[in-house]
């Protein structure tokens, strides 16, 4: 059974604008689950827009080849200021955020600082990269989501909205979720169980069906630093 959709709201509480040279790879991920709840609730607007409707030329032209040589193709500065500068003269946003393999990385703490934003923009590369004149003359931001290279930025986009969105109030219905979650507390998460309290032999710890509300604070605590320990521990040096 789907929860109820959260009372309608009359301004949204975000608005993000994503801009991209392959808009359709956002459609599904954007009408599914949480993003979409919140979305028809008018917690956040979402607004995705083709690049290439600023593109140069009868073939709307939005990247070439790089100067001094090389594989692969760069983003122009052109059809990224027009449609930039456009939306700019439109709003004030808190971010122009550029998704990149070298930005600083996406944590907790920084989607936390973000979902208090009103207004943000993502800017996604694509192959190479944009000219680096658009990094030195629009981008206020640039957010990694990991050492590793993909083909665009627009699954980068994603991840970032998620992470952002369910953080807003109303989204998630039960607001304690998302401030349980691993790494908002500066540990990872403790193991979670359901029903039923026995499967193949493997049992649901008896102080999870205790009903004593401290002990399984404390459990959930110790479980949680053991964890960290185990599997990340530079997050107990940080």
């Amino acid at each position: 059974m789907s929860k109820p959709l959260p009372p309608r709201r009359d301004t949204p509480l975000l608005r993000i604008d994503i801009v991209s040279v392959v808009p359709q790879t956002f459609g599904s991920v954007l009408d599914s689950s949480i993003i979409s709840r919140a979305r028809k609730a008018n917690l956040v607007e979402i607004n995705i827009h083709n690049l290439h409707d600023y593109g140069l030329g009868r073939y709307k032209q939005v990247d070439d080849t790089p100067y001094g040589g090389g594989a692969g193709m760069v983003l122009r500065p052109e059809p990224i200021f027009e449609c930039v500068e456009r939306l700019q003269s439109e709003r004030q946003y808190d971010e122009v955020i550029f998704l990149t393999p070298d930005g600083e990385q996406l944590t907790q703490p920084v989607a936390n600082r973000l979902s208090m934003a009103t207004n943000l923009l993502l800017l996604c590369g694509h192959y190479k990269g944009v000219d680096e004149r658009v990094r030195q003359g629009l981008v206020t931001r640039e957010i990694s989501i990991g050492d590793y290279v993909l083909t665009g930025g627009e699954l980068p986009a994603l991840v970032l909205t998620d992470a952002v969105v369910r953080l807003l109030p109303g989204a998630m219905g039960d607001s304690e979720s998302a401030l349980g979650d691993s790494f908002q507390t500066g540990f990872l998460d403790a193991p979670q169980y359901t029903k039923p309290a026995e499967f193949r032999g493997m049992r649901v710890p008896e102080v999870l069906q205790s009903g004593d509300h401290a002990n399984i604070a404390a459990w959930r605590e110790s479980m949680s630093l053991e964890r960290t320990r185990q599997r990340r521990p530079d997050m107990l040096e940080e």
